[in-house]
């Protein structure tokens, strides 16, 4: 039985658009965050860390401090641990849906961060979330789970995906 939604793709292909969709309609019974981009000028900067409850923080900026490096973003590890790891484990407690945007490589840094990834993973919470195309070991063995829906996200369903997504998540609520 599949219990957990895993949305993957190419960067840039809608897969936070798609949760972004979802959110709305599953009411007040998800809790995580999502990531978005920081701008100025039309010149991508950094990504920002928002919680579905509206706290926000940088997860990593071109100009930030510190040694955990993405091509020319540096991960803000503090400021991401200190927003999204209360978030998630609040989710875990009082929510059934969890949501991550992303598990990916600047996320991955923290080991708090996988450590309560497994701990979603195997509790009675569903997990929708999305997750880097390019694995690494780590999340492999999240794909390779058999309580795992992997839905590539394209140019073709992106569209559709919030809908068709929205019904598997009702599925999963009802069993």
């Amino acid at each position: 039985m599949k219990k957990h939604i895993l949305l993957s793709g190419k960067p840039g292909i809608g897969k936070t658009s798609v949760i972004k969709k979802i959110l709305p309609l599953v009411e007040l019974d998800a809790g995580g965050f999502f990531t978005e981009e920081i701008r100025v000028m039309d010149r991508r900067m950094g990504f920002r860390i928002v919680t579905l409850d509206g706290t926000d923080g940088i997860l990593a900026h071109i100009e930030c401090n510190s040694n955990y490096k993405v091509g020319k973003y540096r991960v803000d590890l503090d400021s991401f641990e200190k927003i999204a790891i209360p978030a998630l484990e609040d989710a875990i407690k009082s929510k059934s849906i969890v949501v991550i945007d992303e598990i990916g490589t600047m996320e991955l840094f923290s080991i708090q961060f996988r450590e309560l990834v497994r701990k979603i993973l195997n509790s009675d919470k569903t997990l929708l979330c999305t997750i880097k195309e390019n694995g690494d070991a780590f999340t492999e063995e999240i794909k390779n789970r058999r309580d795992i829906a992997l839905i590539t996200v394209n140019y073709e369903n992106r569209e559709t995906l919030p809908e068709k997504v929205l019904e598997m998540l009702k599925t999963m609520k009802k069993c």
